[in-house]
């Protein structure tokens, strides 16, 4: 299993939202860049860095600098997600050092766009679920479409996408416990890599995961709070 650490940033801080609301932000650590090195220090193989302000506010205020600087700074594969729309973008974060892109509501409103993307950085390209009721959620999770998850998981891997993050919105933040049936059903849906995200809150639930086959896990207030670590972790 790979233990994928958030680092969630609404004005150059590390925040965590509770349920995808944007009313209910914690801050949890104060400086992304000390955040970062501690992660890699203690054993990450790969961080994930999620834009709120990009994906909420759009271009005019995405977190450029800062992203590049994370990147620069680290010494292991870099993923960057949160409201990526534009070819453009894309570039501008490739060119940043982002090693992986998440698309979420730009793979769903834009099918053309999810194709240029494809032909022109495949290998780097993962596709974001986030899902609310089995219900596809987009602009930030504050939009709850009429697609359903899994139907959107098999036209993504007929599209040609190897990797997906499979979030379900009403378990993040809450270290509840992961989706674990809807992550089984994912995965038994497609052959896509599935990357679980929301409300695991212990080892226990990544040996839970692991026992459904799944071998990464982006993890966040769980890591922030100690209650899994990076030290030790096997792959």
């Amino acid at each position: 299993m790979i233990i994928i650490p958030a680092i969630d940033l609404i004005e150059g801080k590390c925040v965590r939202l509770y349920q995808g609301d944007f009313n209910k932000t914690e801050q949890v650590a104060n400086d992304p860049i000390e955040q970062l090195n501690t992660f890699i220090a203690d054993g990450a193989k790969m961080i994930h860095i999620v834009d709120l302000d990009g994906a909420r506010e759009g271009e005019q205020n995405r977190q450029y600098k800062l992203i590049e600087k994370l990147c620069n700074m680290a010494t292991v594969p870099v993923q960057v997600g949160g409201g990526i729309r534009s070819i453009k973008t894309m570039e501008k974060l490739i060119e940043a050092g982002a090693d992986r892109l998440v698309l979420g509501t730009a793979a769903i409103e834009n099918a053309s766009f999810l194709k240029e993307a494809l032909a022109k950085y495949a290998s780097q390209i993962v596709i974001g679920i986030d899902a609310k009721d089995g219900k596809v959620a987009t602009h930030g999770w504050e939009t709850v479409s009429e697609i359903d998850a899994i139907s959107f998981a098999k036209e993504m891997e007929q599209f040609g996408v190897q990797t997906i993050v499979y979030t379900d919105i009403s378990k993040d933040g809450t270290m509840s416990g992961p989706n674990i049936d809807g992550l089984r059903e994912m995965h038994e849906a497609v052959t896509c890599t599935i990357v679980a995200s929301g409300g695991i809150k212990d080892d226990s639930d990544i040996n839970a995961l692991e026992k459904i086959g799944i071998k990464e896990a982006i993890v966040g207030k769980a890591i922030y709070q100690g209650k899994v670590t990076l030290k030790g972790v096997t792959l």
